[in-house]
């Protein structure tokens, strides 16, 4: 049985044994069930439930990096729907006498205990895969200058896999910081396929008009069905790491699949409404701190505590937004922050961190000119040189900007054009591929932010 079987079998395995376990043991502790007693059909219902949400968000595929917040943040999500679609089908779909409507809190205390238990030996199998693994490659079919782009974006993302790289002219074959040397033609592409069989991860087959040689078609085809994975580039971005290219943009990409909470109104309207709850609730917990935090800005300079801009929404709409003032008053110079910039005074400092300046924009999400999350609302004047520049810039208004969003838990503080092109790409995967359970990661990526003073 091949290595990521193995790791499929063993977790599944093990989480089927712990969700048995676990409940048991649960049951026991609290009384519930017998000492001499081991309950296993009742609890049918949330092993199948739990194995299901598992399934849903990769938590069995060995290529998932079980390291990441990513999927941190999508297993506490999964298992907290297991919980609450099992508590809701046990307390009201089932009849009465079901051994689980003995307890509500020997489920949720079953539930808090798997929790770390099943992210942590997923951790721990993937240490030790990764540890253990042998050099794996990316096989990268495309011009020379997208297969340097392409071993570039690898490096960026700390990609562990090597690139090989394979042209229409010659055949570039790089391990790691090794200098690439000259190789057989294209079509010699076959008999290095059968090479590294087995340890190419992926083929990544640049989008171009010309033809494949034939020979190399049918050995793509044969590896695509004996498990090896080919992806277009621009697919490979999607499923890796999680944005768009800029380069396939044009005016007809928004004709693609996806954009539900562009079409879709019940996803607006939703999003709506969990954004007035939550926006309101945050007020009300920050209303009490505002006042010290007040004192703390005027304090500094003897400045206004709020700063306001005008900023770009949805549709092109200018609306005002509010922040905490962290520069000093009346302070000039780039138009992007720089690190530790002069201008930023010392309780600015703080709150940039922490995000606590954002704060106030919660009053513009009740108003609803942003949302929680969503891409960032940037300047109406750097919004007319960004169009001007970049094509198709203004497809990130389709959606209202958000406090915190996609491109900001992913990438740094944009300080020069470059990084405003690489949040464009976030942006528009956010846009594309909206969901709650995204917006759900973005908000405890969000939390790990401010908790660890990231913020800038």
């Amino acid at each position: 049985m091949p290595r990521g079987k193995q790791i499929t079998f063993t977790l599944v395995l093990l989480d089927t044994l712990c969700v048995l376990l676990v409940f048991n043991l649960v049951g026991y502790t609290y009384g519930v069930i017998s000492l001499h007693t081991l309950v296993l059909a009742p609890l049918q219902l949330p092993v199948m439930i739990h194995l299901l949400a598992v399934y849903l968000i990769d938590g069995y595929n060995p290529r998932t990096d079980m390291m990441s917040l990513t999927y941190a943040s999508l297993h506490v999500i999964a298992l907290v729907a297991v919980l609450l679609v099992t508590l809701l089908l046990t307390y009201v779909f089932i009849p009465a006498g079901f051994l689980l409507q003995s307890s509500r809190f020997v489920t949720i205390a079953s539930y808090a205990a798997l929790l770390p238990l099943t992210l942590g030996y997923r951790r721990f199998f993937y240490q030790r895969h990764s540890a253990r693994q042998q050099q794996r490659y990316f096989l990268f079919l495309g011009s020379p200058e997208s297969c340097l782009a392409f071993k570039d974006e690898c490096r960026k993302n700390d990609m562990s896999q090597a690139v090989l790289y394979a042209t229409h002219d010659t055949f570039l074959h790089t391990s790691g910081g090794s200098p690439a040397v000259s190789a057989p033609p294209f079509g010699d592409i076959v008999n290095y396929l059968d090479e590294y069989a087995g340890l190419i991860d992926a083929v990544i087959l640049r989008e171009s008009s010309q033809e494949l040689p034939a020979p190399v078609a049918e050995k793509l085809m044969q590896l695509q069905f004996s498990g090896v994975p080919i992806y277009t580039l621009e697919l490979f971005h999607q499923i890796y790491w999680r944005k768009i290219p800029l380069y396939r943009l044009n005016q007809t990409w928004l004709f693609q699949e996806g954009f539900q909470i562009a079409r879709e109104p019940v996803f607006e309207r939703l999003k709506r409404v969990s954004d007035i709850a939550l926006a309101g609730v945050g007020l009300l917990v920050f209303l009490p701190l505002l006042p010290f935090v007040a004192a703390a800005i005027w304090l500094t300079d003897r400045g206004p505590v709020f700063f306001h801009q005008t900023r770009v929404g949805r549709n092109r709409v200018l609306f005002e937004a509010y922040k905490l003032r962290t520069m000093r008053v009346h302070a000039a110079g780039n138009v992007y922050t720089q690190k530790d910039d002069a201008r930023i005074t010392a309780i600015g400092h703080f709150l940039r961190a922490t995000r606590l300046d954002e704060v106030p924009q919660l009053w513009n999400v009740l108003r609803g000119d942003m949302s929680l999350i969503g891409p960032r609302a940037e300047w109406v004047k750097l919004v007319e040189e960004y169009e001007q520049k970049i094509p198709c810039y203004h497809f990130r208004h389709l959606v209202k900007p958000g406090i915190t969003g996609w491109a900001q838990v992913n990438y740094p503080y944009g300080a020069s054009l470059d990084d405003t092109l690489r949040k464009l790409e976030y942006d528009l995967y956010y846009i594309r591929y909206f969901s709650f359970v995204l917006d759900a990661s973005i908000a405890l990526k969000t939390i790990q932010i401010m908790l660890f003073g990231k913020g800038r």
